[in-house]
């Protein structure tokens, strides 16, 4: 069974330059995909026939008969207010990717646009999942254990309540299933230490409520933790995951750079910097935010994943791997069975086995 993908090509700061690209060498690597880009089309057509002429993926022409031009007359910016996109830009190539998902076109959208914006049309477009209140924002980060940390929110719900969390935690413990493969993801509760007795009475309550569902929660865990492996799956409200995120971008930027600059120093320094250069750009590699690009909007009835606003091809591609990973996997069905295991009376059932 093929899987199709709704991308925002003209969205994000580099537009068709990313996407276009982006989704050729996607599809070179994913035989069974089908790509719609929603854009422009006369832009859209020019920047395929740019990478045809270049002899890149595009001059493919199986690569060619998986791609159709969706148009849309309008792209929304990167400073629209949310509000005014979703009410003036009906035709907008953003909007129009996220109706292919709810008109069964797409199995799937992507978008490097405006994240307010694209929050406030997938929920307008798409609705949320039974039993959800608000949309989450979703990522995976490395750990030093080699695997990976699902971590949500990231910044769509800053003030949250107890409830709130114990749905992130539900959802964020389906898509790990889904994109690690685990069926019983632990799950833990962001806090500012590791005892019941920590954190405000918002963080008490919702850890009382998960411990009362069939999730495997190994209770608080700590900044540190989130890197360390502690938990495959880290809950906390949107203000504190956004920061804790953006910290993280930071610290690898830092390394690239302390690398830039240790070998313009001295030779004797250029020569110690050379001895653990390898280790040090696999460890850059590893952190590596691009390789962990792509945000998904969990909780909406369709999958929606965000890239990052300035995602390169390698970040792009990223994100639709992911996108193409989650519709694959059936996410959507295995949080709705997830909710409903996690109810009073639902205790007993389970999540669909992953294909």
């Amino acid at each position: 069974m093929s899987v199709r993908l709704a991308i925002d090509a003209m969205g994000g700061d580099h537009g068709l330059t990313v996407t276009v690209p982006a989704a050729l060498s996607f599809l070179q690597s994913h035989p069974d995909a089908e790509l719609l880009l929603v854009g422009r089309p006369d832009e859209v057509e020019g920047a395929l026939q740019s990478s045809r002429q270049a002899g890149g993926h595009g001059s493919d022409p199986a690569l060619s008969s998986r791609i159709r031009v969706v148009p849309a007359s309008e792209v929304i910016r990167m400073d629209d207010n949310p509000v005014q996109a979703l009410r003036n830009r009906r035709n907008s190539s953003m909007r129009i990717a996220i109706e292919q998902v709810k008109a069964g076109e797409a199995d799937a959208c992507v978008s490097a646009g405006n994240t307010g914006a694209l929050m406030a049309i997938s929920r307008f477009v798409l609705k949320t999942l039974p039993g959800i209140d608000r949309p989450a924002i979703a990522t995976q980060l490395p750990t030093q254990k080699g695997g990976f940390t699902t971590m949500l929110d990231l910044g769509a719900n800053v003030d949250c309540e107890p409830t709130h969390l114990l749905q992130f935690a539900i959802m964020g413990s389906a898509l790990a299933s889904v994109l690690d493969g685990t069926e019983r993801p632990s799950v833990g509760l962001l806090n500012i230490g590791e005892e019941l007795i920590k954190g405000n009475d918002v963080v008490k309550e919702a850890a009382r409520l998960i411990r009362e569902t069939p999730l495997n929660f190994v209770g608080n865990v700590e900044g540190n933790d989130v890197y360390g492996g502690k938990a495959d799956v880290v809950v906390s409200d949107g203000f504190v995951g956004n920061v804790a995120l953006k910290t993280s971008e930071g610290v690898a930027q830092m390394i690239g750079a302390f690398l830039k600059q240790e070998l313009s120093r001295s030779w004797f320094t250029k020569l110690g910097a050379l001895c653990v250069m390898p280790a040090l750009k696999r460890f850059r590699q590893r952190v590596d935010h691009r390789r962990y690009n792509g945000a998904c909007l969990i909780g909406l009835r369709g999958i929606v994943l965000k890239s990052h606003g300035s995602a390169d091809v390698l970040a792009y591609e990223a994100a639709l791997r992911r996108a193409y990973d989650a519709a694959r996997n059936g996410l959507l069905g295995r949080i709705e069975a997830a909710m409903a295991a996690a109810s009073p009376a639902g205790h007993a059932a389970s999540p669909p086995p992953l294909s």
